[in-house]
């Protein structure tokens, strides 16, 4: 009898303990999904848990079973923009060779993230529960990471301490985040690479930079922390 050829190609269903994770895995995104939509258009106050059941197409019993209840579910909304925010800063820091690029980079990546992800941007910079202490641990955890990353990108190639590279990177981060927002809030009221470009201008050469109307006195800044490429 000769033997029958084996296909080791050939696709291999998934067991039933796999295909099960994998529905478990996909209920959890889609409930996750109608939740950031109901918390953007609605805020977390009135967004309700029936409501957010409805939205991902599974009953409230289904929907509880992923998650103990409103506030659990908005902290893992939470996290994921502020997991896709911090990946999102550090990667800008690393794409680019000198300080000045990695400067633009990083600024670039808050206005990124404001256009291409708005209801995780104000969910991150403007949560609707600030004074919820799970939300106000993980928000700051989240601006502590950006400017860590930053400041090991400034030190790494400059002779500042640690303290002076830590102060920077917290300037920088602010003005990122504050500027971005403003530019969100106003309903993107000018190119997003002139708002960038704005943000950079101050941050890397400080107010000294910006151009004086014509007939104004020039100021001379003195430069503590110069920054090299």
């Amino acid at each position: 009898m000769t033997a029958e050829l084996v296909d080791h190609h050939e696709e291999v269903p998934p067991s039933r303990g796999t295909a099960a994770r994998m529905r478990r895995a996909l209920r959890r995104q889609q409930v996750i999904s109608a939740a950031s939509t109901l918390f953007d258009s609605a805020g977390y106050h009135a967004a309700t848990m029936t409501d957010i059941a409805a939205l991902a197409g599974w009953s409230k019993p289904i929907v509880y079973r992923q998650f103990s209840g409103k506030l659990e579910l908005y902290l893992v909304v939470l996290q994921e923009h502020i997991d896709n925010l911090t990946q999102s800063v550090e990667r800008a820091l690393y794409s680019n060779a000198t300080n000045r690029y990695r400067v633009q980079a990083a600024v670039q990546a808050y206005f990124d993230f404001a256009d291409q992800q708005p209801a995780g941007f104000r969910l991150v910079l403007d949560p609707d529960l600030s004074n919820e202490p799970s939300v106000q641990w993980r928000i700051g955890r989240a601006t502590d990471a950006c400017v860590n990353a930053v400041t090991a990108a400034i030190a790494h190639d400059s002779d500042l301490s640690p303290v002076q590279a830590h102060l920077m990177a917290s300037g920088l981060v602010g003005a990122s985040q504050f500027a971005a927002r403003y530019w969100l809030d106003t309903g993107r009221s000018m190119p997003k690479a002139d708002a960038v470009a704005g943000v950079v201008t101050l941050c890397w050469g400080g107010l000294a930079a910006v151009p004086l109307r014509a007939g104004e006195e020039s100021a001379q800044a003195e430069v503590f922390f110069p920054m090299g490429e």
